[in-house]
Parts: C-alpha cells; sequence; structure tokens
C-alpha cells in the first residue's frame, strides 16, 4: 500500500487546508509569492547550515548575459573536481540564496567544488534563457575559476532538482553532440523531462503533496511563449546516444513527476548510457527543502549523490 512518510503527513494535511483556505479568499499565483513559497520553505525547514571553507560568488560570461555563480570549496588548499548545481523552482522561483544551504551540504558531501547557477528565470526570461545560461557555465566555468586561482581537477559533473534537473538533461542532450563539453556525470533529483505534461504519475499525484498537476501547468506556461514546441523542448523527447553521461536519477513516489524520471531512465539505457535510479518510496517532490522533517532521508540523498560521484 502506498504511503506518505508519517514524518511529513502532518505537515501536508496543514499545508493543504492552508491553501484550501487561500483559494477560498480569492489567492492568485505570481511569480512573486511562488518564489516566495519556495524560499520560505527552505529557509523554514532547512535551518541546519554548515560552515565551508572557502565561498564566493563570480560571473561566467555567456553569449548575451553575464551568469552569476555562488561557488563552495570544501577543501580551499586541495584540488578537487568540479559539480555545477542547478537549483529547482519550476524554472520561475529557486536562487543560489534559496539553495545556499543545499549547496553547502552538496560541497562537504560530495568533496567537490561546487558552482550554483544563478540562470534567469521566467516569466521575466522565458524559454531557453535559463537553458542559455546553464548551458554557458558548462562551456566557460574554467576561465572563471582560473581567474580566482582556484584549486581544481577539470573533471565536470552536473547535478540538479526539478527544474534544475530539467537543465541537467537538456545540458547534457547538447552536450552530446558539442566536442569542447565533457561531462563527466550528471544527477538529476526528481527532475521535470517531460513539459508535454504525458506521464501517469501527473495525475496519479495531481493534488495533495505539495506540487499540484495545476501548478505544473502554471510554471510551463510561463517558462513558454506561445510558438515553443513544448515536446521538442523536453528532455524526455531529445535524442540520446552512448554520448550522455553516466547518470543518477532520483525519484519520489508521491511526485507527480516520477514517471517521466523512469522513462528517462529506460531510454537512456536502451541507448546504452550507464544509469542508477533510486527510488524514495513514501517521499514528495521537493523533499530536500523540507529536510528538518524528513533529515534521515535527505542525509541518504546526500550519501547517494556523494558515493555516485566518487
Amino acid at each position: 500500500m502506498r504511503q506518505v512518510s508519517p514524518k511529513l503527513q502532518p505537515w501536508l494535511d496543514n499545508f493543504n487546508v492552508l491553501v484550501g483556505q487561500l483559494v477560498a479568499n480569492g489567492f492568485k499565483a505570481t511569480a512573486t509569492n511562488a518564489r516566495e513559497g519556495l524560499a520560505n520553505l527552505t529557509k523554514g525547514l532547512v535551518t541546519e547550515i554548515p560552515a565551508v571553507a572557502w565561498i564566493q560568488d563570480d560571473l561566467v560570461s555567456g553569449e548575451d548575459y553575464q551568469v552569476p555563480v555562488r561557488i563552495y570549496h570544501p577543501q580551499p588548499e586541495k584540488a578537487l573536481p568540479v559539480l555545477v548545481y542547478y537549483h529547482g523552482g519550476g524554472h520561475m522561483a529557486g536562487s543560489v540564496t534559496v539553495y545556499d544551504p543545499i549547496c553547502r551540504k552538496l560541497a562537504l558531501a560530495t568533496e567537490h567544488v561546487v558552482v550554483s547557477v544563478d540562470y534567469r528565470l521566467a516569466p521575466e526570461c522565458r524559454y531557453p534563457a535559463g537553458v542559455n545560461d546553464a548551458y554557458a557555465v558548462v562551456k566557460n566555468l574554467w576561465p572563471t575559476l582560473d581567474a580566482r586561482q582556484i584549486n581544481y581537477i577539470p573533471q565536470l559533473s552536473i547535478a540538479g532538482d526539478s527544474g534544475g534537473g530539467a537543465l541537467v538533461a537538456t545540458v547534457s542532450a547538447k552536450a552530446q553532440f558539442d566536442e569542447a563539453v565533457h561531462i563527466h556525470k550528471q544527477v538529476m533529483i526528481y527532475p521535470s523531462l517531460d513539459y508535454t505534461m504525458s506521464g501517469g504519475s501527473i495525475d496519479e499525484n495531481a493534488t495533495g503533496y505539495l506540487l499540484q498537476k495545476a501548478k505544473i501547468a502554471w510554471y510551463f506556461d510561463n517558462y513558454f511563449q506561445a510558438q515553443d514546441d513544448r515536446k521538442q523542448a523536453s528532455p524526455l523527447f531529445q535524442p540520446m546516444t552512448q554520448g550522455l553521461p553516466e547518470t543518477l536519477l532520483i525519484t519520489a513516489e508521491f511526485c507527480p513527476l516520477r514517471d517521466e524520471g523512469l522513462s528517462y531512465c529506460e531510454l537512456a539505457r536502451a541507448a546504452g548510457v550507464t544509469v542508477e535510479h533510486y527510488h524514495f518510496k513514501d517521499m514528495i517532490h521537493t523533499f530536500m527543502n523540507m529536510e528538518d522533517l524528513v533529515k534521515e532521508d535527505c542525509e541518504l540523498l546526500y550519501q547517494k549523490v556523494a558515493h555516485f560521484l566518487k
């Protein structure tokens, strides 16, 4: 029998009551309250913020935009491999600030130089602005690190959750055919991979589990313009070859995006890619941003990512 973790259920019950009250009182979704919602959730439920030896903000050159990044080096005296991280938030919310505690934990757990990317967000900057920023960082990162005289090994992996997971898959899909970019490994945490919303779990987990089907549709309507081909933009429907990096994909049972993650694993394996899949059977979407409620599960997630990258 499917059952949400009892560590989450009381919080979810209260959240669903509050959402019902907001809707009854005329609540209207905006980019502002979407951003505040994710920021407040994370700030309220990821309260352990570990120290990292060296942290600095910088810029990576793109074709039409200088992409802000935050760099975390857990052992500045030692050359470490590099992990670029794309935050979640439905392409509309999230930031390096919101994800600061998560990226600190990733740097410490994985023993990587973590580069957190502040890619442009919709609706101010619609598709493909965020994709362009995400790709610019993997293509042009080394000069930024060199200018800082950072100790690093030029081995680049990429990771992200939710909408950031979509960016991971899209960047890897482009890099398959770009000899100038080599991605060692990719990590996707409950990623958004199908902008056509055709997976069965979209309906199975449509309401009641924090991320709702209607909210996903709203995110995508703000991200894309009318003329955009959403299927063509979906990582699930982009070409997959053996040129894709070794992959770790993490899904959650009560996540609307679960089935597109499972489909990606099947398609990538069929293309000859080495894929590791881990499923959290009682978790919901965004649980990484709710660590205080599900500490052991988040610790396991960081362990899985660290083991895979090392």
